[in-house]
Parts: C-alpha cells; structure tokens; sequence
C-alpha cells in the first residue's frame, strides 16, 4: 500500500514540476519576445537574459524530477 502511493506522489510531483516549468518557459518566453518586438535595439540583452532565465527554470523543475524518483526508489 505504501509503495503504491510513493508511486503516486513521484508521479504528481514530477508531472506538476514539469508542466509548471513549461508554463514558465512559456511566460518567458512570451514576454522576451513581445520586449523584442517593442524595441529591437536591445534584442541581445533580452535574449541573453531569457535563456538566462529559462535555464533556471529547467534547473528547478530538474531537481523536483530528481526528489520524485529520489521518492520512489527510498521507498
């Protein structure tokens, strides 16, 4: 019974994490691009600082995959 539900939890939790850092990759995004278009000027920055951006947003959803199956395997 509690293995099933250590399965449950890693399975919620790293599907949670990855579709909310999809979600924030996608506001990023979305915003760098519409900056973009308002002033191509300064379009390097912008761009520097999104994928800036955007690598932390990976990061944090890789380590809640990693607690997840961290999760599984300890129980």
């Amino acid at each position: 019974m509690e293995l099933g539900l250590a399965y449950l939890g890693a399975g919620l939790g790293a599907g949670l994490a990855i579709i909310g850092g999809g979600i924030g990759i996608g506001l990023l995004a979305k915003g760098a691009l519409e900056g973009m278009a308002r002033q191509p000027e300064v379009m390097g920055q912008l761009r520097t600082n999104m994928i800036l951006a955007i690598a932390f947003v990976e990061g944090i959803a890789l380590f809640a995959l990693v607690i997840a199956i961290l999760l599984v395997f300890k129980a």
